[in-house]
């Protein structure tokens, strides 16, 4: 046989409603129980009390012995008196018998004379008792006591009140009881509902299996994003933190369950960056630096009313602020180019005139001279840095700053052999530090007030590299020695892509290989800046070796254009990353 099945609650609000109104009347159900239970044990402890008093005080009244012993016919003197004593004690009967169990009294008289129904032999042992029993009148809680004459007993009295008069008691007392359980039922009902109608609207009306599929989607969801998420309650403590931001972060995977509850504070960040997490006002697409990454931050604070949070999305922009510089570097080189080229039709235009003159030897001289200033500059840069990409990075900022009026010099104590570098050096770091300190230095030497000058250091020391770029501009204020490689700080008007991140980017990247930065006052009155990074100790370079770093004299006959003096033979494998300046 098939049973329609009853609908249930479908949301989780209505089945919350459903349980808790089960519930109550559960429990109000079974406290009536228990109560009319207990009540009608103590009301028949109550009325055999009652019963036993009545008895006793009835067998110790000297007119009932006195009738006992002196009336040929107790009856007469002693069912009156019965009957007055069970109406003045609120009993339903007071018998009283002889040892034999004949009764002298009873309120029905048709009774009397026959055999009392219940127990006797402990009343005539001399024992008072209790106990419930069928007799005449029905079931009822009745009480037996002897009746002493000196040392015999002379007869039994019995008193007891009938069970449905108890339960009649009781009837009163759970009537009450229900009428409060019921009350009680409909406000709990009615405070259960109020609850759940505000749980309904927190939950959108969703039943348990819903919440449950929607959950499963937010976490799948937020492991998938590679963009990282941070959640953070009003107290700043993180309530919420995805693969991708514990990656950004550098918070490791361990430590997933020991970082949810913590105060962003504690996290170890970078000041700026843990400043812009605490911050109540929102922020947009900030950049940040980590000690291996280039973070946009943006971050929203929740509320309706009150601060409930702050949400937090990371993005990792490494890649494309790499290639930003890439492509900045890309268009500085272009414009040389075509600053050079210019220079190189002019030239070529003297050498095309000289000969249509007919001296074609002072044309040979003149373009000679200019192919000999360009290989000695190279020359230079070779022999000084033998490390293809350092050597290239130097020829291409060379170029560069000729172009802005700022002579780039190779100081003559540079010594950077080819293949010295370890592998767990990358020349994207060196680019990135070496570019973006001539950069900053270029700017502050065209910025000055005499000769514009940058000079480059480039050696090794006691297993160490060290880098130096001194410039002939203001310097820099002592008081801002530190705050120069902080993000944002800068002391030049800010340009489409913003200030302030060169350096921070060059600190970045000598912390991530264990070196020092510093900035000093340089020898000229400018600033220089010292980079000074771990080397593996390797063999010192042989003599034959350190000869062929050089390139040997200009030929005439050796193909190249000519160019201004600072050409740019060759550019940077890896271009520094923008932002470079202070």
């Amino acid at each position: 046989m098939h049973f329609p099945r009853v609908p249930g609650p479908r949301s989780l609000a209505a089945q919350l409603f459903a349980m808790q109104a089960v519930l109550i009347a559960v429990v109000v159900a079974g406290c009536a129980l228990f109560t009319y239970v207990s009540d009608r044990s103590q009301a028949e402890d109550a009325a055999g009390r009652q019963a036993m008093a009545v008895a006793r005080s009835v067998a110790d009244a000297p007119s009932v012995r006195e009738a006992i012993r002196t009336a040929p016919e107790p009856t007469k003197l002693l069912q009156p008196y019965a009957l007055q004593v069970q109406r003045d004690t609120d009993v339903d009967f007071i018998t009283i018998m002889n040892p034999g169990g004949i009764r002298w009294t009873h309120p029905d008289p048709d009774q009397i004379g026959q055999r009392f129904l219940g127990h006797r032999e402990r009343a005539l042992r001399g024992e008072s008792f209790t106990e419930t029993f069928s007799g005449t009148l029905g079931p009822s809680v009745r009480a037996v006591t002897p009746i002493h004459d000196g040392d015999r007993i002379v007869g039994l009295v019995s008193a007891g009140i009938r069970v449905e008069e108890i339960s009649a008691r009781v009837q009163d007392q759970v009537t009450a009881l229900f009428g409060v359980a019921a009350g009680a039922l409909a406000l709990g009902a009615v405070g259960t509902y109020v609850i759940n109608a505000r749980l309904r609207r927190h939950t959108h009306g969703m039943n348990a299996a819903e919440l449950s599929r929607m959950h499963d989607y937010h976490q799948a969801a937020l492991h998938a994003v590679r963009e990282g998420l941070l959640m953070l309650d009003g107290q700043y403590r993180v309530a919420l933190m995805n693969d991708g931001g514990r990656e950004l972060l550098g918070v490791p995977d361990e430590d997933e369950g020991e970082v949810v509850g913590r105060s962003v504070a504690e996290l170890g960040l970078p000041a700026p960056l843990t400043g812009a997490l605490l911050s109540a006002e929102p922020r947009v697409d900030e950049v940040h630096l980590t000690a291996d990454r280039v973070l946009v931050v943006n971050t929203s604070p929740v509320s309706s009313g009150e601060r409930r949070g702050t949400v937090v999305t990371l993005r990792d922009v490494t890649e494309l602020q790499s290639l930003m510089g890439e492509l900045d570097s890309e268009r500085g080189f272009t414009q040389a180019l075509r600053s050079q080229a210019h220079e190189a039709a002019n030239r070529l235009h003297t050498v095309v005139s000289l000969i249509e003159l007919d001296r074609a030897e002072e044309a040979v001289d003149f373009a000679t001279a200019e192919l000999e200033l360009a290989q000695a500059l190279t020359d230079q840069v070779v022999a000084a840095v033998s490390e293809p990409v350092l050597a290239a990075l130097l020829l291409g900022k060379t170029a560069q700053a000729n172009e802005r009026g700022v002579e780039l010099v190779v100081s003559e104590d540079s010594s950077l052999d080819d293949g010295l570098l370890p592998d767990t050096l990358p020349s994207r770091d060196l680019v990135t530090i070496l570019g973006n300190l001539i950069d900053n230095a270029v700017d502050a030497a065209q910025g000055g007030t005499g000769a514009s000058r940058v000079t480059v250091t480039a050696l090794t020391e006691d297993s160490l590299l060290v880098l130096r770029v001194s410039d002939t501009g203001a310097g820099v204020d002592p008081a801002h020695t530190e705050a120069v490689f902080q993000r944002g700080f800068t002391t030049k008007p800010a340009g489409p892509g913003g200030r302030g991140l060169g350096l921070a980017l060059v600190r970045q990247a000598v912390a991530r290989h264990e070196g020092t930065l510093t900035v000093s006052e340089a020898a000229g009155g400018g600033a220089e800046f010292e980079v000074r990074l771990p080397l593996p100790k390797v063999a010192a370079p042989t003599g034959a070796a350190g000869a062929a770093r050089s390139s040997g004299p200009a030929r005439p006959d050796r193909p190249a254009e000519p160019t201004g003096p600072g050409p740019a033979l060759a550019e940077p494998a890896e271009p520094a990353l923008p932002g470079g300046d202070v």
